[in-house]
């Protein structure tokens, strides 16, 4: 069994190119942070995406936002320009979910109204605007 799932931020913009058959790939790198590091430490991971989720990675995913990946382990080598062989591991995602969203070139939201959008799409809403339901009326459902 090969399968590995990951919660990170992107480390890098993703790079797209395509394939001379027209196929498009995806490249980029995740930092996940590791669990109980007293000095916040990350390991960083190099995940490929191929097809359309690719595109939508580079059109929709920049450095810094938080992204959940789902996909094997590869390994593989090639030789180097200088003749040396070297060898690369790496993420093949079979499923990438966007976990925050927003503007790719504006990574903050504007915010003008008095309920604020943080990134992950929750608003924070003023309480003292609600009434409590007094027990005795009940709830009408």
């Amino acid at each position: 069994m090969n399968s590995v799932v990951l919660i990170g931020r992107l480390a890098r913009d993703p790079e797209l190119r395509f394939t001379a058959s027209g196929k498009a790939v995806a490249t980029f790198s995740i930092a996940v942070n590791r669990p109980f590091s007293k000095t916040n430490e990350a390991d960083f991971f190099n995940i490929v995406v191929w097809g359309k989720p690719a595109e939508n990675c580079a059109n929709y995913l920049a450095k810094g936002r938080l992204v959940g990946i789902e996909g094997r382990l590869q390994s593989r080598s090639y030789e180097s320009q200088a003749g040396e062989k070297k060898y690369v591991t790496e993420i093949v995602a079979n499923q990438v979910e966007f976990l925050e969203w927003g503007n790719k070139e504006n990574k903050t939201n504007n915010n003008n109204s008095s309920d604020r959008v943080d990134e992950f799409g929750s608003v924070d809403i003023d309480l003292d605007d609600f009434q409590a339901i007094d027990e005795e009326d009940g709830v009408p459902f």
